[in-house]
């Protein structure tokens, strides 16, 4: 078993709790225009190397010093479910060394749900409340990712949805209220919600990788963000900021 990676790195609280050793996987069934890892797009472009499973084992048991404050390893992309088979082998790796795992993920893998038993937090994007307004910008609906978030939140994994506002995107009160009717159907302790606000932090890296940053004017008012939290909290729903 082994994974293509195309990064790594320690981050703290950003990537799930506590400190925790961040691993870019190749390769993403989407191409968001707003993408911050144009680079882990495609699985075969760029720079990137070949990671065994007893490699990386042997890698995060170094580490585990640095796993503070609830940390661990985090598994991310590019979309980390497109190399699912080794994923799923190397997550019950680690957690058999008693390492906590976490992954983020666009949720539209079929098999996601078989990861569940073996993640410590599970981090899922919803980008657009309608699955063709979705498609259109991405390539992929929304129906499968929906179908994973409500099969999470009942499973009782610890689960973080990520909405990441993109001004002309996903902005209009309409879409944001059709937001809050879907989150409406979630329950349970175990789900938090998290807004994110648009940035423009990959765009050089698109240059660098020959390709044409399309984002133009999506930046969104800090106080579409309160509102739109002050939602999803009127619906029962925990939000946290990372």
């Amino acid at each position: 078993m082994q994974l293509k990676v195309f990064g790594k790195g320690f981050n703290f609280s950003q990537d799930g709790p506590g400190n925790r050793l961040v691993y870019h996987l190749k390769g993403c069934n989407m191409h968001c225009p707003w993408c911050s890892n144009p680079e882990g797009m495609l699985c075969d472009v760029g720079d990137f190397y070949i990671l065994t499973k007893d490699e990386l084992l042997s890698e995060v048991l170094l580490s585990k010093p640095m796993f503070f404050e609830g940390g661990g390893v985090t598994f991310t992309g590019g979309e980390a479910t497109i190399q699912f088979d080794s994923l799923f082998e190397i997550i019950k790796a680690l957690q058999e060394n008693d390492i906590s795992v976490a992954i983020e993920t666009n949720g539209t893998s079929k098999k996601l749900s078989q990861l569940f038993p073996l993640l410590n937090h599970l981090i899922i994007d919803l980008k657009h409340p309608d699955s063709n307004k979705h498609k259109e910008t991405t390539g992929i609906s929304n129906e499968i990712i929906k179908q994973n978030i409500l099969l999470a939140a009942k499973s009782g994994v610890d689960l973080l949805i990520r909405i990441p506002l993109i001004g002309g995107f996903n902005t209009h009160p309409e879409e944001l209220n059709r937001f809050i009717e879907f989150l409406k159907s979630i329950k349970g302790k175990n789900v938090k919600v998290e807004v994110l606000k648009y940035h423009e932090y990959g765009k050089d890296k698109w240059e660098k990788c020959g390709l044409e940053y399309k984002m133009k004017d999506a930046f969104v008012p800090e106080e579409t963000r309160i509102s739109f939290e002050e939602k999803i909290k009127s619906v029962g729903l925990t939000v946290i900021r990372t």
